[in-house]
């Protein structure tokens, strides 16, 4: 058995893998260790205390599949929830959709039973306040000289307040036991200072999620339109499929990403396990690692990320 996590995940991935260890799902174990971070305060990029969109409202997505049969569930721009992985994971086992999102997956979670809580920290609501008001100056000094136009266009602040070095953070793991079962789990408060209702790659399943136990799995996190486009996660799982190694995979699956057009190009990472359950990571950014444990070591693994080179394009 072992379970593979992205950096942040160190919180929680003790959690997971006791889970199988006592013989519970890959899905129980996945949902055990993602848990941890979404209501780890010191995060500000998953769950509660997680950096909101320019309206200062935390909307968060989740994903989570189960490889043994490719079953799914998935929720985007949940406000006032704090844990989207168990309300995803809900979804997958209750109902015949696979995506929810806003008011409705919001009013699925009451029917569920699940608790509203107070997403927003001070912490998260002061960073969001300084960074708004220094963009909005700069904004202002820099129209100063054209004519009025509409003070209320959020367009025109997202515009000024997008940047690939103000995100950084989501959470990926994926869970593998002893009969080769695999699942995969992503969770995020998604794009800082996004315009509202904005989706990146990690409620979408094949851009920033799959699992098929036959083959492998694969989670990522980064500049998640990349992946949405790309089809990253399942063109992994795609590539070992074609009879590609992990390592062949990954990196092939990078370098598709390298080769998008258009104006945004940013970070991209990758964590990735084949069916015999090996790990693996892959960066576009230098000196990144992802972890990991095994039920033969009660220590946490750190392992480097492959990196493959993805030139950054940021024109606005």
């Amino acid at each position: 058995m072992i379970i593979l996590a992205s950096q942040n995940g160190d919180v929680g991935i003790r959690q997971a893998l006791a889970v199988l260890q006592a013989g519970g799902s890959v899905l129980d174990a996945l949902e055990a260790g993602i848990r941890p971070v979404e209501d780890n305060l010191a995060d500000h990029w998953v769950g509660t205390s997680g950096m909101p969109s320019i309206l200062g409202e935390i909307e968060l997505d989740a994903s989570i599949m189960d490889g043994r049969d490719l079953t799914a569930g998935a929720v985007g721009c949940v406000k006032g929830y704090p844990n989207p992985i168990s309300i995803a994971r809900k979804l997958m086992e209750t109902l015949p959709h696979v995506f929810l999102v806003g008011e409705g997956a919001e009013r699925f979670a009451a029917e569920m039973g699940f608790q509203k809580a107070d997403l927003m920290t001070a912490e998260t609501r002061e960073i969001w306040r300084k960074d708004l008001a220094a963009v909005t100056a700069m904004l202002a000094e820099r129209t100063a000289s054209m004519p009025p136009g509409d003070p209320n266009r959020l367009v025109d602040v997202v515009k000024q307040f997008s940047n690939p070095r103000r995100t950084r953070g989501t959470v990926n793991f994926i869970a593998r036991d002893d009969q080769g079962n695999l699942a995969t789990g992503v969770s995020t408060s998604g794009y800082y200072g996004k315009y509202p209702g904005r989706l990146g790659d990690s409620p979408v399943i094949g851009a920033g999620n799959y699992a098929d136990s036959r083959y492998g799995a694969a989670a990522c996190t980064g500049m998640g339109e990349m992946a949405i486009r790309a089809s990253t996660a399942r063109s992994v799982v795609f590539y070992l499929k074609l009879g590609y190694t992990l390592e062949a995979a990954g990196v092939q699956a990078m370098q598709d990403l390298r080769d998008l057009g258009g104006r945004f190009i940013s970070e991209m990472n990758i964590i990735a396990m084949d069916r015999d359950g090996h790990p693996a990571g892959f960066s576009s950014s230098k000196d990144k690692t992802c972890i990991y444990m095994t039920g033969d070591s009660p220590e946490i693994q750190v392992t480097p990320r492959t990196y493959v080179e993805v030139p950054t394009r940021w024109e606005l």
